[in-house]
Formats: C-alpha cells, structure tokens, sequence
C-alpha cells in the first residue's frame, strides 16, 4: 500500500508525487526530495481548488497533457523567490570595485556592456546592479550599456518590471540611494523606481533549461541561489551554457551556498562565491 500525506481535503499518493517530482524535474531542473513532500502539497493544493479538481492524480493528468498555461502555472508555484536589494552585500561591493573598472577598460573601444540577472525574482537583485552599475559608470553616459533580468516565474517578472516596493522591502538600501533612485507616494508607503534606472533593464520569463534567445557577450552574470535547487548534471550543462556566452575574464556570482566544485573548469574563484571565466 502507497504512504500517504492525509489531510482534510486531498490525498497525495506516492505514485502522485512520483508522477509530480518527474514532471517538475523536466520542466524546471528542480529536484524534489522527499522532504518536500509536504511543501509540493500545500503549493499544489491551492490549485486543485481553483481548478476544481477533485484529486492529485487528476492534476497529474491535466499537466501531463501539457497545456502552457497550467505548466507555468506549475512552475511558478514550484519556484521559490526569497530576496531582497543588496543581498550579499560583498558581491556588490566587488561589482563596484573590481568587476566594474575591469570592464570600463575591457570595453573601452566597443563601449558596450552587458550584464545578467538570470533568476531575478521580484527585481530587488537587478535594481541593485543597477544603481551600482549608474554610480560605477557615472562618467560613461553615451556607452551601450544594458542589464538582462530573467526568471521562470512569469508573475516575479511582471512584479519586478513595475518596479514598486513597499517600505519595508527596501531596508537594505542606503537612505542616499533611495532618495537617489526613488519616487514615494504621498504617504512615503511605496516606492517606485525611477525611470533613468528601469531604463537599463530589459525583463524576461526565461526558463533556463529551454534555449536562451540571447548569444552575449554579458560581461557579468549573477545567478544566485537558483542552482541549489538542480542536480549536478544540470547544474554542469547550465555553467557550460554560461560559459559559452561569456568571454575570457567575464564575471559570474553564484549564492552564498553554491561552488561550482566538481561542476566546470571553465571558471576560477576569485572572491567569495565569485569566479572569473578561464581561456
């Protein structure tokens, strides 16, 4: 007999969540252990409500017949967006002091700068670059300089292209560069960024697993925290695939508990969770 995760309302059968890890595995890169069994269930539940559905297997069903629209449903209730601006504050403190004037003078005769926020969740990470990207490069007005965000979860990504955060979401920005980068409303509870700051930014629903429509060169990448939640192979054809779009000497900034150990040799540690593409 199947172990099950009884509850009110649904029962989860061992062949369901088999079914479910399979179907996520294929379509994000996420693997699902067991203890995320209960998590699968509680994200997953809300839509057999809204569908009206009356089992898990008959959920299965229904993203097996691969309808678009159910599977990005899927993906963005499998997809965990945890964060926040200047997370990890030292890669930005690198950014500034060392990738940025390496790249200034890389650049100087194309004046082109590309950089990628590849799983940007609700935009606190690429808004981030790029103040630090417009206080780097004050003196380089008229370059070619422009900010890719992506993320699979359709709904972060409209969220992140409005660019409005309540209060309490931007403790971690310095009272200078929200004066600087900022517009409150009247009662100073939300605060939507400025226009010269979106303006470098081009945001995206990019699966990473699905081809890329972008060739690079990018510069600098920051993919944090989105590989914890892949296997080893994939984590190894996902560095191979950034490796390809970056050149010799380009940067790329993983999270605080990822190491591309026994991933690739096609990039060097040169900083906490920092690394630099080889020859």
């Amino acid at each position: 007999m199947n172990s099950r995760l009884r509850t009110h309302e649904y029962v989860l059968t061992d062949s369901d969540f088999d079914r479910l890890r399979h179907i996520v595995r294929e379509l994000t890169g996420i693997s699902l252990g067991n203890s995320k069994r209960e998590l699968v269930y509680s994200r997953l539940a809300r839509r057999l409500r809204k569908l009206q559905l009356t089992s898990f297997s008959e959920y299965c069903a229904l993203v097996e017949r691969g309808e678009a629209g159910e599977l990005q449903e899927l993906t963005n209730a499998m997809t965990t967006n945890l964060t926040s601006f200047f997370r990890e504050k030292y890669h930005f403190e690198q950014l500034a002091a060392e990738a940025l004037p390496y790249i200034a003078r890389q650049r100087a005769e194309t004046q082109r700068v590309r950089l990628w926020s590849a799983g940007c969740s609700t935009g606190e990470e690429p808004y981030s670059m790029a103040m630090v990207l417009r206080e780097a490069l004050q003196g380089f007005a008229d370059w070619d300089v422009r900010l890719l965000a992506t993320d699979i979860d359709s709904k972060v990504v409209q969220s992140a292209a409005a660019g409005k955060y309540s209060f309490d979401r931007l403790k971690g920005v310095e009272q200078q560069r929200l004066a600087r980068w900022f517009e409150p409303d009247d009662a100073r509870q939300h605060y939507t960024v400025k226009s010269e700051l979106k303006s470098l930014i081009t945001f995206k629903q990019l699966n990473l697993l699905d081809a890329w429509p972008v060739k690079g060169p990018f510069d600098v990448i920051f993919c944090r925290n989105v590989t914890i939640y892949f296997d080893k192979d994939t984590q190894r054809e996902l560095f191979e695939r950034m490796a390809d779009v970056q050149e010799p000497g380009g940067w790329l900034f993983v999270g605080h508990s990822e190491n591309l150990f026994n991933v690739t040799e096609r990039y060097k540690l040169v900083g906490r969770t920092v690394y630099r593409r080889t020859d």
